[in-house]
């Protein structure tokens, strides 16, 4: 697989975890979903990082973005 869709993917889901996170500490409830997406992410970030060679910079991110949405439209 791409190395730029497991760091789309990542991040997506890095994103997503803030919510669930924000609202279980603020009732007093243990993460452990936001803490499972967020292990995900992460891995999948890493898995990216260590895929493409001479990983990724800041600015490379936004290529990555524009590069998965234009491989899932064709």
């Amino acid at each position: 697989m791409n190395p730029d869709l497991f760091l789309v993917i990542g991040i997506i889901l890095g994103v997503l975890s803030l919510p669930p996170m924000l609202s279980a500490l603020s009732e007093g409830r243990a993460p452990r979903v936001a803490a499972i997406l967020v292990l995900i992410a992460g891995a999948l970030i890493v898995t990216a990082f260590t895929k493409k060679p001479g990983g990724y910079t800041v600015r490379d991110i936004p290529t990555a973005f524009y590069q998965v949405i234009g491989d899932l439209r064709h």
